[in-house]
């Protein structure tokens, strides 16, 4: 247990089911999701994984605040693989939460060690595989990105497919009425999704490679076709997430280029090309608490 907004839930696989040859959606289930608190929108949470022949996440015997040092104390090829993921859906009633996966580097054609621990996992997950998620407690909390003040006349939008599960939350959430502008890059045109629609929604749906072959998997659209396009008039509110390279050059671009006031401008890196997760938090210890 973490004191405050987060805690650690023990959850098992339910099903999983793919949604195209880069995404996969995996629901996880067991009592103690009834009291998991997604704030949606792009509610993020950590998530536990085992080691290939481990039946479950080597996690510190006591999870409480200084759990991220405790995790980093066990030796890393026991301790539970650790990633950062978005809630794309919930249904408390059933104590559910599914969860999508970019499967980077897991076709058929990509090159031995090309995926990472958790994409290989998420290939390979079947009912009953245990996991751990460390998460919300209640619904507003800070690991909620997207909040646009109410004064905001539209919404901008830009990610790639990791962001993906974020963008599909966040419009579901909206109310009817809010005009958006998005722009989403994916490695293949069958990752393509069918998004609610919360009012004048405009998506411009990128396409890095029409093959899917790993030459597809460099991010680089976005930015371009923003600094091509008319946006609407009035008060925006933008939200960009994605590989952090790109998040970067788009907020520089809005708030350098087009006058987007910084501080309605919400960026995420989930990604950097050529570190992992353990590398980058690792840089961001200090201070670490829940998420």
């Amino acid at each position: 247990m973490i004191a405050g907004q987060f805690r650690f839930f023990e959850a098992r696989v339910v099903r999983s089911r793919r949604l195209g040859p880069t995404l996969t959606r995996i629901t996880f289930g067991g009592e103690q999701l009834a009291h998991f608190s997604s704030g949606g929108r792009d509610q993020s949470f950590s998530l536990f994984l085992p080691h290939p022949g481990q039946d479950a996440p080597l996690l510190p015997i006591e999870a409480g605040p200084a759990w991220f040092e405790g995790w980093r104390a066990l030796p890393a090829e026991q301790r539970a693989v650790l990633r950062s993921y978005t809630v794309r859906a919930q249904r408390r009633e059933r104590a559910e939460v599914d969860v999508d996966f970019a499967l980077h580097g897991t076709g058929p054609d990509d090159p031995p060690g090309a995926a990472g621990p958790a994409s290989r996992w998420a290939a390979q997950a079947a009912p009953g595989d245990r996991v751990v998620l460390l998460g919300p407690a209640v619904a507003d909390n800070r690991s909620v990105g997207f909040r646009p003040p109410p004064e905001s006349d539209w919404v901008l939008i830009a990610a790639d497919e990791t962001a993906l599960p974020a963008v599909g939350g966040i419009l579901d959430w909206l109310p009817a009425g809010t005009r958006v502008k998005a722009w989403i890059e994916v490695p293949h045109p069958h990752d393509i999704q069918q998004l609610r629609n919360p009012g004048e929604l405009e998506v411009s749906w990128l396409v890095r490679g029409a093959d899917g072959s790993s030459q597809a998997r460099q991010p680089q659209g976005a930015l371009a076709a923003i600094r091509a396009a008319e946006l609407p008039p009035g008060v925006p509110y933008a939200w960009l997430a994605g590989e952090s390279g790109l998040v970067r050059a788009l907020r520089r671009h809005l708030v350098g280029e087009r006058g987007f006031d910084r501080r309605r401008v919400e960026f995420s890196g989930y990604w950097r090309r050529g570190a992992s997760e353990e590398q980058l938090r690792a840089q961001a210890s200090a201070g670490t608490d829940a998420t």
